[in-house]
């Protein structure tokens, strides 16, 4: 039983946790509590450690039951936890790999959400999960988007980050020009939207650009755009939460290639 927050497995989970660089350079990521563990493929799981209070549960026990794993003292892990109330799993995960194609390689038409400098971990994990409900094929991002592995992002995916496929790109210009010569009809959710985005055809190949929450789209990732889009305010409000339009975009597309 791990008893100190001074052990070097308690310190690793610590710096997984707290920094990019220490998940870039291991390969793994966090993460934490009940619902995400049970949706972890279970050969991308690198080590287990639960608390003592998780195992005076017959449920918790069954759950983990035949696999390795660390048992720390309540609380040491109350330390190792990013949340105010630990559920008392977490699992080091092995990152996953995706290739471009990955995100446009479908049965039918492409459906991907193109984002640029997103930096709320809860909207880029939103995304992600409200895009698989969805049924997006992908997500692309460039590099100063929040890292898909911070464990908020982890969280609020609640288990879609381990059956969307997703990539970063050093270069967004020229991975959505890509794009285009593939076909994919890209739309820019923009104030200066010519149409109200449920007039337009989203059951071919279709990609939306989302900028950051704050500033929007840059002008030259919204030139790249085939059209430009709104979403109608009613009110004193002229703009949605960042995760919140990307929503409005996805389901509208949904409906329109379940119709």
């Amino acid at each position: 039983m791990i008893t100190s927050s001074a052990n070097g497995k308690v310190k690793q989970v610590m710096n997984l946790m707290k920094k990019a660089k220490a998940r870039n350079e291991s390969g793994l990521f966090v993460t934490e509590g009940l619902r995400i563990f049970k949706e972890i493929p279970p050969e991308l799981i690198e080590s287990i450690f639960v608390s003592e209070g998780f195992l005076k549960e017959k449920e918790h026990k069954q759950l983990i039951d035949g696999m390795q794993y660390e048992v720390v003292t309540d609380e040491v892990f109350r330390v190792m936890s990013d949340t105010r109330t630990p559920q008392g799993i977490l699992a080091l995960v092995k990152q996953l790999t995706y290739a471009p194609e990955d995100l446009t390689r479908t049965g039918g038409p492409a459906f991907l959400m193109i984002l640029e400098n997103i930096q709320d971990p809860g909207n880029l994990g939103t995304i992600i999960r409200a895009g698989e409900g969805a049924g997006i094929t992908g997500v692309l991002m460039n590099s100063t988007t929040a890292d898909i592995y911070n464990p908020k992002v982890i969280r609020s995916t609640m288990g879609s980050v381990f059956r969307v496929p997703f990539a970063y790109t050093g270069d967004l210009t020229a991975s959505i020009l890509r794009l285009k010569d593939q076909g994919i009809r890209l739309y820019a959710a923009h104030l200066d939207g010519r149409n109200n985005y449920e007039k337009e055809d989203y059951t071919v190949d279709t990609g939306f650009l989302i900028g950051n929450e704050a500033n929007g789209l840059t002008e030259d990732t919204a030139r790249l755009a085939e059209a430009y889009i709104k979403i109608p305010m009613m009110g004193s409000v002229e703009s949605l939460n960042a995760a919140v339009a990307a929503s409005v975009l996805m389901f509208e597309t949904a409906r329109q290639r379940r119709a």
